[in-house]
């Protein structure tokens, strides 16, 4: 289907304004000591993201596809993420807030005037507006990466929101049988797809059960109760040996006091709450709990075909509830909530298979390494995917409550090391058909 470069350009200004707002949001809700400092050595200082997300805009919109010229070479190296691990960015000669301020206001001005000025075709950029949906997500995912930090900073508050809507309709089974067969996975025509979504394949899978939610905080606490941080024979032996090194004994920033399970979050500590999905596990922590259950992680293959198949029109949808854009009544998505929504919400977003939860709340760690598709192409540049596979990352799929909507969907994939808490990850179960649960 065509689109018209009036509703493109429309489309595309309404995705960069709305990263601009959050962006605006996670920075000027704090003061300037607390921009600069770093609160994690795994993180960057908020101030370090905000000109680094500047720096990405200018290089592709204003000199690649405008054709404009140079507005800040001189920072090119300081906020190249290749060249400078997160550890040693505050040592780095960086732009003061107001300066990082003033910077990403000035290139988006122009980059505005570049949209409207563009036709929006003429190659692989300028096709569908490719590359302004590319820098909005790339400004959507760092402001995910700075409500990471906003979760490790210390102190008082910083941000407000109000629950997710209890929507549970009561009736999810705890688990369904997804078919066997091929399915089409991944996507050679979502416009904004980025080039680890590429192209479309068909895959073969074989019958299996799978969790119709997110594992819940409820669940998890059983595996603690039931001494599986203290159990090597749950645990892979990298995972056994992060849980002696580090002293694991629950998610991060979950505290027992007394008969009580707290949790801190965003500023605030209150009691772990049961019908949550679990959030901040790592991947072997996952992994772990699986195997306790009698289960295992989905391979990233079954977690897109529950999410995406639709067995009636043998064909994949765009999202587990069809075609169409997500609503608030789909998923929890964009920092509307700081927390996940219950298990069991959002019947409006379940999958033509009755899986609920698969986008937004919390991302959703799967078995699979991160490995390209059959006929990947490197696009726009290696350092986006090509340079992380084959490497020790694993993939999540599904986005959380700190995701927007445009850099999330049934294909969208993510990434990240077996060893990572910080992030706003959680899973679900799977076995094979025939398989019985010991859940």
């Amino acid at each position: 289907m065509t689109i018209d470069p009036e509703s493109l350009r429309a489309r595309a200004a309404t995705a960069l304004l709305a990263a601009r707002d959050r962006t605006h949001l996670l920075t000027t809700c704090v003061d300037e000591p607390e921009l600069v400092a770093q609160h994690s050595p795994l993180m960057s200082p908020l101030v370090w993201d905000l000109a680094h997300i500047g720096n990405q805009e200018e290089q592709w919109l204003l000199r690649t596809v405008g054709g404009r010229d140079a507005l800040r070479p001189d920072i090119d190296s300081v906020y190249d993420a290749f060249e400078h691990p997160r550890a040693t960015r505050p040592s780095l000669p960086l732009l003061t807030p107001d300066e990082a301020h003033g910077y990403v206001s000035e290139v988006r001005g122009r980059v505005l005037d570049v949209l409207e000025r563009s036709a929006l075709r003429g190659g692989p950029l300028l096709d569908a507006a490719f590359a302004f949906g590319m820098i909005a997500q790339h400004e959507q995912q760092h402001d995910e990466t700075m409500l990471i930090t906003h979760q490790l900073r210390s102190g008082p508050a910083a941000l407000s929101a109000p629950p997710p809507p209890v929507t549970s309709d009561g009736i999810l089974p705890a688990e369904v049988l997804v078919p066997g067969g091929l399915f089409t996975m991944g996507t050679s025509t979502e416009p904004w797809a980025l080039d680890n979504e590429r192209p479309a394949h068909r895959r073969m899978v074989h019958a299996f059960l799978i969790d119709t939610a997110p594992v819940s905080n409820g669940a998890y606490l059983r595996f603690i109760e039931d001494g599986g941080y203290g159990e090597p024979r749950w645990w892979s032996d990298e995972g056994w040996a992060q849980v002696r090194e580090h002293g694991l004994r629950a998610p991060l920033f979950w505290r027992q006091e007394g008969g009580s399970w707290l949790r801190r979050r965003f500023g605030v500590t209150e009691e772990v709450p049961p019908d949550e999905p679990v959030v901040h596990v790592s991947w072997y922590e996952a992994d772990a709990y699986a195997r306790w259950a009698g289960r295992r992680l989905p391979t990233e293959a079954e977690w897109e075909k529950a999410a995406r198949h639709d067995p009636v029109a043998d064909r994949s949808l765009r999202y587990p509830w069809g075609d169409q854009d997500p609503t608030p009544a789909h998923a929890n998505l964009g920092q509307r909530h700081l927390q996940p929504a219950l298990v069991g919400s959002y019947p409006d977003g379940r999958s033509p298979l009755g899986v609920g939860q698969l986008i937004g709340d919390v991302w959703e760690w799967t078995a699979g390494d991160f490995l390209p598709y059959p006929g990947f192409a490197a696009f726009p540049y290696r350092e986006y995917s090509e340079v992380f596979f084959g490497g020790p990352y694993k993939v999540l799929r599904g986005g959380s409550f700190a995701v927007d909507a445009v850099a999330c969907r049934g294909t969208f994939r993510n990434w990240d090391l077996p060893v990572r808490r910080q992030i706003f990850a959680g899973f679900r179960t799977a076995r094979d058909a025939g398989i019985p649960s010991d859940a």
